[in-house]
């Protein structure tokens, strides 16, 4: 999602510093059976007690100018709800 001019949405502390609502590598999933585990360092997680989330696996496209849509999805593999429904809840 980009990040509208003068806009100080809440970020996490990895962020990487460009105008999109993204987080930098690093952040390593932890995979167990049907499970999967993402830790965000965050100052307030309650910030994010109404986000939902779906887990998807694609190949992403980086265009060399910011003014630009700066990364798009070439091509989604799978999407663990199978319907893209955000059934995922933080903390949860």
């Amino acid at each position: 999602m980009d990040i509208p001019a003068g806009a100080t949405p809440k970020l996490p502390k990895t962020w990487p510093g460009l105008p999109l609502l993204i987080d930098s590598p690093g952040c390593s999933p932890v995979f167990t059976g049907t499970t999967l585990e993402v830790r965000v360092p965050f100052d307030d997680v309650g910030v994010l007690a109404d986000a939902s989330f779906d887990g998807v696996t694609a190949a992403l496209r980086v265009n060399a100018s910011v003014h630009s849509p700066l990364l798009c999805m070439a091509n989604v593999f799978k999407v663990a709800s199978g319907t893209l429904s955000l059934p995922g809840k933080v903390g949860k």
